[in-house]
């Protein structure tokens, strides 16, 4: 156990959490511009002083341990803090900053897209993003420290706006076998409340399925990664191709897409709706 003086590293949990929000230490290492080397260093320095392991290989790919995705949450309000006492004393990025909010579903798909078109149009501002839950982006918006937020569910406020849909497609690690029909679906999912996991048990059940949730997580990249290890079939919002490391599945229910709301903070420029479901609607299936 760490003791009292134990400290986390900034830079560490920022390549900690970018591992999260990015599937892999791969694509976190391009995101922060680094070694894939660095980010391992990180990640080792932080289990270093936590004292326990955050994540553990499963065949050739990682996920996080329970204390790994414990730490990840609160590596996510440790730098929003640490952020945002920065700004607040005017050190940094003295640009003006546009905060884009995001829940975790096609965010490799949808955020750059969208980054981009705001970027184009406030070249003197500061795009930045935050990956969190429907229900805490929202909460963001009504305390006005979230400028944008897209996320998917229950349309909350009468501000929201809907812009499209996101495809759901089943994907499983490749050589994973359906169980026969008596015996019931293997599913790895997000913590509830999460609206593809509430989508994935509600069709499944409704086409005569039975199921059995082998595996939760609290962040996308985790569910992937133990879909990855063939622990069961898991249920993904997104554009793209299949996820790495998995396939997609047709010989379970089709699920129709999931609507993608926007909705901006009070006072916001109007402009940032506009633009962002401009990007969108480029991507998305009609709703």
């Amino acid at each position: 156990m760490p003791g009292p003086t134990a400290v986390l590293d900034i830079v560490a949990l920022r390549s900690f959490v970018a591992v999260a929000d990015c599937g892999g230490f791969h694509r976190a290492a391009e995101h922060l511009v680094v070694s894939q080397s660095a980010v391992s260093q990180h990640v080792r320095r932080l289990e270093k002083t936590i004292g326990r392991p955050l994540v553990e290989r499963v065949g050739r790919n990682s996920r996080f341990t329970p204390e790994g995705e414990a730490l990840v949450g609160q590596a996510r309000r440790i730098l929003a803090a640490h952020d945002d006492a920065l700004r607040h004393i005017g050190v940094g990025d003295d640009r003006e900053s546009i905060v884009l909010g995001t829940t975790e579903h096609a965010a490799d798909e949808l955020l750059g897209l969208v980054t981009g078109a705001l970027s184009s149009v406030f070249p003197d501002s500061a795009v930045r993003f935050r990956l969190d839950r429907s229900s805490r982006l929202n909460d963001a918006i009504e305390r006005g420290t979230l400028d944008l937020a897209m996320y998917i569910g229950d349309i909350q406020g009468a501000d929201s706006v809907s812009v499209g849909a996101l495809p759901l497609t089943w994907y499983a690690a490749p050589g994973w076998r359906r169980p026969p029909p008596s015996a019931p679906i293997p599913l790895v999912v997000i913590d509830s409340p999460c609206t593809i996991r509430r989508r994935a048990l509600e069709t499944l059940s409704r086409n005569g399925f039975k199921t059995n949730v082998v595996g939760e997580a609290a962040y996308l990249a985790g569910v992937l990664n133990a879909a990855r290890a063939g622990l069961g079939v898991v249920l993904v919002a997104g554009t793209g191709g299949a996820p790495e490391g998995l396939e997609r599945r047709d010989d379970l229910p089709p699920v129709p897409p999931e609507r993608l709301h926007l909705r901006t903070r009070e006072a916001a420029d109007p402009r940032l709706l506009d633009i962002a479901a401009e990007a969108l609607r480029t991507v998305l299936v009609s709703a």
